[in-house]
């Protein structure tokens, strides 16, 4: 394929997972072309053909997709009825509107996957401190739309916890769900690649471990998991991804709970957080899966290349921002094999600003290196430990 015919690719948001996949794109011969939200953002720093933009603009919507093959996104904010107007446009859109309303509302997600009979927490609709407490304490709550990272999230254990959520959601103009507080013994992630024609591809269920309701490090794969649960997990991917019609990549997060069960927690129709470990540790990275999905080429394997990959997350820390890559040195003459993945974002307090990973045929030797080298980045040799 000449350049001059090679597709060009709509990505919707500038942040550190549209970054990641200027890479594969590159080597894949296909051009992106970037909505910003400003000229310095992570993205926007490695990707040349960009606009700045508002992705509640349709307007910007529609000059950044002229042209494409596509469009797809970095983050799931796009409004649907925008949406729904680039469809109506010709412009394949991917994951296209009604799958991803189900990453965007939770209720939504809820009620789609209870009719699909995926396992998932007890929950309900709530728009009072009564129906709170009809539900049952201690319970989680959540805003239906636009929580990422812990935020939009409470665990509320009486009702006189109940008055935030409530007010929260009420400013935000969205509804709050309430679920069951899972009593679980860690958080799993399985992530599927799949293309428009129908081909998909599950990567190996993951183990993901959160602090301060923020991904902190990720073990691929999973270590002791009973490969049936492994297969279960998969197979609940694959099935919400077909029966939901997501293009790209799909993260289900999950809990394993104590009565040997997995329930879904979340959905992602993106890249995601639990799968940066595949950049390094899998034959085809989720960032190359993504593009080749919704450009509806064949899928590379998911397969891991070694044993064991840990990904652990570089937060903001005691570092200042541009003084990260004063870190190279270091982490990079201690262990020549770690692969370090800086975003180029500015620095603050439990910001993600970049992740490294390890991998080898020794989990504690992988998980002592990444943690050295994310920790040094940080600032805080003295925390290392799980």
């Amino acid at each position: 394929m000449s350049a001059a015919l090679a597709p060009a690719l709509a990505v919707i948001g500038a942040g550190q997972l549209a970054r990641m996949m200027a890479s594969p794109a590159n080597e894949l011969g296909v051009r992106l072309r970037l909505l910003a939200e400003s000229p310095d953002a992570s993205a926007a720093q490695v990707i040349v053909d960009q606009q700045v933009g508002d992705h509640r603009d349709l307007a910007a919507l529609r000059r950044i997709v002229e042209g494409c093959a596509a469009v797809t996104f970095d983050h799931e904010h796009v409004p649907t009825e925008h949406l729904r107007a680039l469809e109506a446009d010709g412009v394949p859109v991917r994951p296209g509107p009604d799958a991803l309303v189900h990453a965007q509302d939770k209720a939504v997600m809820r009620q789609a996957l209870t009719g699909l009979g995926v396992p998932c927490p007890r929950h309900r609709v709530v728009d009072s401190a009564t129906e709170v407490a009809e539900f049952g304490f201690p319970c989680v709550l959540k805003t239906t739309r636009g929580g990422y990272d812990g935020k939009g999230v409470w665990v509320v254990r009486s009702i006189a916890e109940v008055d935030e959520p409530l007010r929260v959601a009420a400013e935000a103009g969205v509804a709050v769900l309430a679920e069951e507080l899972v009593d679980f013994t860690r958080e799993l992630s399985v992530l599927v690649a799949r293309s428009p024609s129908g081909q998909a591809a599950a990567y190996p269920v993951v183990e993901s471990r959160q602090r301060d309701g923020v991904c902190h490090e990720v073990i691929a794969p999973a270590p002791d998991l009973d490969p049936v649960l492994a297969g279960e997990a998969q197979r609940i991917g694959l099935t919400i991804a077909g029966e939901l019609g997501v293009v790209g990549i799909l993260a289900v997060e999950l809990f394993e709970t104590t009565d040997g069960r997995v329930l879904v927690n979340e959905l992602a129709m993106r890249p995601h957080n639990t799968g940066h470990w595949s950049q390094d540790g899998a034959v085809t990275c989720q960032f190359e899966n993504h593009l080749r999905a919704v450009l509806d080429l064949p899928l590379g394997s998911p397969e891991p290349r070694d044993r064991w990959t840990v990904m652990v997350n570089i937060l903001g820390g005691d570092v200042d921002a541009g003084r990260l890559y004063d870190g190279y040195p270091h982490v990079m003459a201690r262990d020549p094999r770690l692969k370090v993945h800086l975003y180029g974002k500015g620095l603050r307090p439990g910001r993600k600003v970049g992740h490294v990973n390890a991998y080898g045929d020794d989990l504690e030797d992988c998980l002592q290196r990444a943690r050295h080298a994310a920790a040094w980045f940080r600032g805080d040799l003295g925390d290392e430990s799980d």
